[in-house]
């Protein structure tokens, strides 16, 4: 059995760090998921997120299915709303945007052209295309969500990694990734003065955890520890912190 240790923090900057914005590589990554994360794919703690993926893929389940087996079903009566009949399911199933995506590029239709259409005349498309397309086996994540959504359409040999095991796999090392080890949620920089204070609470608009029905995304730093790579013109040392991102997607987004 692997031992792995987990380092508690030890250093604290109660008065926080300078720092100078105009040095070092910017990361838009990490800034764009900040910037366009809702409230409700936001987490405060690594718990929190892997509580929330955790449920989700004990609700899923996966088959393997022939695609010219899947029938399309469309209903006069609700125009809005198209359902897919998979072999040997015992009820229909509903795309979510996602997988209907995935779908109409699996037989060559534009699906922001189908999503325009009435239901009843999307799914005469897209039957047209799974019946006269070259069959395939193909791999579906299936959900019950109140009601049976499908998440995903990939290849039968898709190697899916579910949104918890990345989770699972981050806690091994910053446990619940709020200070309880050297690895956790950024603070805050002041932009008016450039100090960085590391010890910020952790709230929905500061948290750096997220999760949709599409990823997972969680950067983590340890900026109670900096490293000191040499001295500043000034004199004062030069401080760096480490830090990471991990990123996965169980539909394959």
């Amino acid at each position: 059995m692997t031992h792995m240790e987990i380092q508690s923090p030890t250093r604290v900057a109660p008065n926080g760090y300078k720092v100078d914005v105009g040095r070092g590589q910017s990361i838009g990554r990490v800034s764009s998921e900040w910037f366009n994360r809702p409230a409700d794919e936001r987490y405060l703690s690594l718990t929190d997120l892997h509580n929330s993926v955790k449920r989700r893929s004990e609700r899923s389940k996966t088959r393997i299915v022939d695609s010219e087996a899947i029938r399309v079903e469309a209903s006069r009566d609700n125009p809005e709303r198209l359902t897919l009949m998979l072999p040997d399911a015992n009820a229909p199933v509903a795309p979510t945007h996602w997988s209907f995506g995935q779908l109409a590029s699996l037989v060559g239709a534009p699906a922001a052209y189908l999503r325009q259409l009435p239901a009843p005349l999307a799914g005469i498309n897209l039957q047209h295309g799974l019946l006269n397309h070259r069959a395939e086996q193909i791999k579906t994540l299936e959900i019950e969500n109140g009601r049976l959504e499908l998440r995903a359409v990939t290849g039968p040999d898709y190697g899916r990694i579910f949104d918890h095991e990345l989770v699972e796999a981050v806690q091994k090392i910053a446990g619940n990734g709020t200070g309880d080890t050297r690895w956790k949620v950024p603070g805050v920089l002041d932009w008016s003065t450039h100090i960085y204070n590391p010890n910020g609470d952790i709230s929905k608009d500061t948290t750096t955890l997220y999760a949709s029905d599409r990823d997972i995304f969680v950067f983590l730093v340890d900026d109670l520890n900096p490293i000191e790579a040499g001295r500043l013109p000034s004199g004062e040392p030069d401080l760096y912190f480490r830090g990471f991102y991990a990123w996965n997607s169980e539909v394959g987004s």
